[in-house]
């Protein structure tokens, strides 16, 4: 369902994770605590943040790289293809050259 809104998996997980970071610090900086506890909170949420954004960016960068494996696999599987066409698209034009020069 996201993805037809143009939002991936991994973008989605990564607001989240933003928003309920956000939503943390508010809710610790408003909380009735002394600064040093507050400070250790904070310190403690963001570590866990940046844990699960490291996920998410190394679970992106692993898509990333498969995708552009594959996309060389296909190349290389299409580019037999391709030349073949390329070829005779090449063959067909000497010949109509040819054709065209001898019936001048």
């Amino acid at each position: 369902m996201y993805e037809e809104k143009n939002f991936s998996t991994g973008s989605l997980i990564l607001s989240f994770l933003i928003g309920g970071a956000v939503g943390a610090g508010i809710a610790l900086l408003t909380a009735p605590r002394s600064g040093k506890e507050t400070r250790e909170k904070i310190n403690t949420i963001a570590g866990e943040a940046k844990e699960k954004i490291s996920r998410v960016a190394e679970d992106a960068r692993g898509k990333i790289v498969e995708t552009i494996s594959k996309g060389k696999e296909y190349i290389a599987e299409k580019k037999p293809v391709l030349s073949g066409a390329v070829d005779a698209g090449k063959r067909a034009m000497e010949e109509e050259k040819q054709r065209m020069s001898h019936g001048m």
